[in-house]
């Protein structure tokens, strides 16, 4: 069920790239992007579900670290929409080294590429729940601290002041957009990433739902139509902000999602099993989204409960599992 209609600008013709276009938010954007009237191309490894990506959409395989084949890509592009990340939040055996040298370094041979390509702007997916790391305030503005506890943030926040730099000796263009924890259809319930999804699979198969620590743990989920249509939006944004938050404004504990899940798919009788908390994990993060909704039309559209019964349908049609 992904998404068909999409709330953003028309980019008729405009030539688009998205780093990382094989990935649960690239399939989504990719086929948005397609829809609005751009022209496609997806780089990275090959979604898990060709088929759902927009046949509009033109696909070049290939990795990251291969600066000829990211070169090619980027070629006559206008917008690239930079979503890889080789790491992932949360990971209980970080890596910052390779984190560096992968998603950071990375991004910066990335970025000359782009300066030879003269590409006009980069879109950046940053990380809202990371970059701050635990927060005195909530909601959190773009102007709080930013103090991460994990490579993942580290990064993420190190590439954010890398595209400022970029903007100010080379004119490059940019906006970062601090992404909350984003669930939606075409999320994998088998990937590192995304509690919704893997308690949705945990549920709807029958099995324990896995939670880190108490459960009372506080984040933000903001649904995969939404975050799509802030990066269209923010294909277009002209004004003075170079970092928006994206989220949905409003916090949820995990007990409380797993309760939801258990509502939704009928499985209230699947017992949880509760494991030692993550080093890495900050008590509440709720992201203060009030900068995106004045400088652009963007809104979060999808409510919590709507969003989490449209991705329960589509995993379950999926998986061919019943709900009630």
């Amino acid at each position: 069920m992904p998404i068909t209609t999409v709330d953003g600008p028309r980019l008729d013709g405009v030539r688009c790239l998205i780093m990382g276009g094989g990935g649960f938010l690239g399939v989504n954007l990719a086929n948005a992007l397609a829809r609005q009237g751009a022209v496609v191309r997806a780089f990275g490894r090959m979604p898990a579900d060709r088929l759902a990506l927009d046949e509009r959409v033109h696909w070049s395989g290939g990795s990251f670290e291969d600066p000829a084949a990211v070169a090619e890509a980027a070629r006559g592009q206008e917008i690239v929409f930079h979503l890889l990340s080789s790491s992932v939040p949360g990971s209980p055996g970080q890596k910052p080294v390779s984190d560096l040298e992968t998603n950071v370094l990375g991004t910066l041979r990335f970025l000359d590429i782009c300066n030879d390509a003269a590409v006009r702007r980069v879109v950046f997916a940053s990380s809202g729940g990371t970059v701050y790391g635990p927060a005195d305030r909530h909601p959190i503005s773009e102007t709080a601290p930013t103090h991460p506890i994990s490579a993942y943030g580290v990064g993420k926040l190190a590439i954010e002041k890398y595209l400022a730099l970029y903007h100010h000796l080379y004119g490059l263009e940019y906006l970062a957009l601090r992404v909350a924890n984003a669930y939606g259809p075409l999320q994998s319930a088998l990937k590192r990433q995304g509690v919704v999804a893997a308690m949705l699979g945990h549920a709807l198969a029958g099995k324990p739902l896995e939670i880190w620590g108490s459960g009372e743990v506080v984040r933000d989920f903001v649904h995969i139509d939404d975050v799509v249509s802030a990066f269209l939006w923010a294909a277009t944004y002209d004004g003075p902000h170079r970092v928006m938050n994206v989220g949905s404004g409003t916090g949820l504990s995990i007990n409380q999602v797993a309760s939801d899940i258990e509502a939704t798919t009928g499985t209230a009788k699947v017992p949880r099993i509760y494991r030692a908390g993550r080093v890495a994990d900050v008590p509440v993060n709720i992201l203060d989204i009030s900068l995106i909704t004045r400088e652009t039309p963007w809104r979060p559209r999808r409510l919590w409960l709507d969003g989490l019964r449209s991705t329960a349908a589509w995993m379950a049609a999926k998986s061919h599992a019943p709900l009630p």
